[in-house]
This record gives structure tokens, sequence and C-alpha cells, in this order.
């Protein structure tokens, strides 16, 4: 590991989520390399990169839907691919893009999923049509999804996520297309999961969100993990005065303000 640039914390106790020495190539070309970090009951991790850092890839590994070429993931010490079956009935995770049937309504949709769930009809029909009034979706639920809009397709995935109490979530962009009290009421939920002891792993670009709702960060660029800390402990260390300034010196971003001057540059060559 790049110690370099790399900040790490003590590993908590009660540790629901490992990932150790994690690796995975695509073509011979690593797309994450020895990437190492926990969640631990009732904590809400956020998982930071730039595009292209390996941030899909290490979901991907996690849910189970690819297999590292080295490294393993454990949930409550146990290796997931022991019984991957068991450890997705744990798991509620809302993928970053919203792939859902647009022929079904979002009722029909949660019912499918708590079908898949094991669940009887009568507590599907009880859970399926609260977490839709909850959601604000009551007036649309027998509406085809395919006519939802976005942010309407991406609170029927949260319902998915939410449906069987799952102990580990995993939200992927969770706020996109989301309006402003919907994103109000998502983080106000994930504060009260974690107070009652699950735990979150949290992916987004708007960090102003992490560092508010983020009890821990973890930084990852060109698949390498660069820093594991509290958003405040890594401003501090860093000298700098808020995760955004962090994450871009972490992630060695271009300087966004000389960019922003070159293309408005451009802009104004005069084309007659």
């Amino acid at each position: 590991m790049d110690t370099e640039y790399y900040i790490g914390v003590a590993r908590l106790r009660n540790t629901m989520l490992e990932l150790k020495g994690l690796y995975k190539y695509f073509r011979g070309i690593p797309a994450i390399e020895d990437v190492s970090f926990s969640v631990a009951a009732g904590e809400i991790v956020g998982f930071l990169g730039p595009n292209g850092a390996g941030k899909s890839t290490t979901v991907k590994v996690i849910t189970g839907m690819l297999r590292p070429d080295a490294g393993h993931v454990f949930y409550e010490s146990r290796d997931i691919r022991d019984d991957m079956v068991a450890f997705r009935r744990e798991i509620g995770y809302v993928p970053e893009e919203a792939h859902l049937y647009g022929y079904m309504s979002g009722l029909e949709y949660l019912q499918f999923v708590g079908r898949l769930r094991g669940f009887s009809e009568a507590l599907i029909e009880t859970k399926a049509t609260r977490l839709l009034k909850l959601l604000h979706l009551e007036s649309s639920q027998y509406s085809p999804v395919a006519t939802y809009s976005k942010g309407m397709r991406q609170r029927v995935l949260i319902a998915a996520a939410l449906l069987h109490d799952p102990r580990l979530l995993i939200f992927d962009e969770p706020l996109s297309g989301l309006d402003a009290i919907s994103a109000r009421l998502l983080k106000d939920l994930l504060e009260l999961l974690a107070a009652e002891g699950k735990s979150v792993l949290y992916i987004s670009h708007v960090l102003e969100v992490v560092e508010h709702v983020c009890k821990r960060v973890v930084v990852i660029g060109k698949g390498r993990i660069l820093a594991d800390a509290p958003p405040s402990a890594l401003t501090q260390l860093m000298r700098l005065p808020n995760l955004e300034s962090v994450f871009a010196q972490l992630v060695q971003q271009q300087d966004t303000t000389a960019v922003a001057r070159q293309i408005a540059e451009v802009m104004r060559i005069d084309h007659a």
C-alpha cells in the first residue's frame, strides 16, 4: 500500500463486514489491489473515489456479483463464499443504476422481491403497501414503473432493499434523482438504522452529505485504498477546510477552477 498517501485508523470492535486484501484483474489489468477495510455494527462508512477508481468493482465483489482473484470478504467473521445464499439474506443493496422491470407496477415489483425472499403473501402486502405509502409512491403503486420519474424508481429500489429488514445496507449513489424531502428522509433513516445496530456502506459523490452522515470514510484511488478515517480526522491531519478538499488532494484531481477558466476561454473564441 502506498504509505505516502494512506491514512488509517484502528479497526473497530463488533465488525460486521470486513474486506481483506481484495484483488481483481480484468485482462491482466488490476481494477482493485489489496483493498481492505471494515464496517462495524451501527456504523455508516462512506466509500469515496473518482470514476474508475475501483468502487463499483469492490461493491460487486462484496455483493457476490464478482469473485475476487485474491482476498476475502467476511460477514461476521465468516467468508461470504461459504454460504452466499445466507449472506444475501442479510444485505440490502441499492445499485447505482435503477434497473427495474418497466412493465411491472411499483407494487408488483415489491411483491416480486418479497416472493423471492420467501415472504408470505400477507406479509408482502403489509410491508409493500406501507413502504410505498411512506415513500410517497402510494398514488402510483399500480402504474407501470416505465412511467415513473428517476426519483420514483430510486424510491422503489430503496423500498426493495429495505423490505426484508437487512442488517447490512449498501447504498450506491442513493440520492440520485431524489428531491430534497426524499433525500432528507433517507439521511434520517440511515442514522436511525445505524442507531439500531445496522451497518451501512454509503457510496456517493455528494461529499457534503457524506461528511455529515458518515462516521468514517474510506477513499479509493486507482484501485488502492488511500485513506480510512473519520472525516474530521482527515481534515485536521491534512489541514484542509472540508472533505471535498481532502478528497481532491488524495485522488490528485485536476485543478477544476483552472479547467473551468479554460473552458470559458474556449467558449469565447470568435466563431463568426
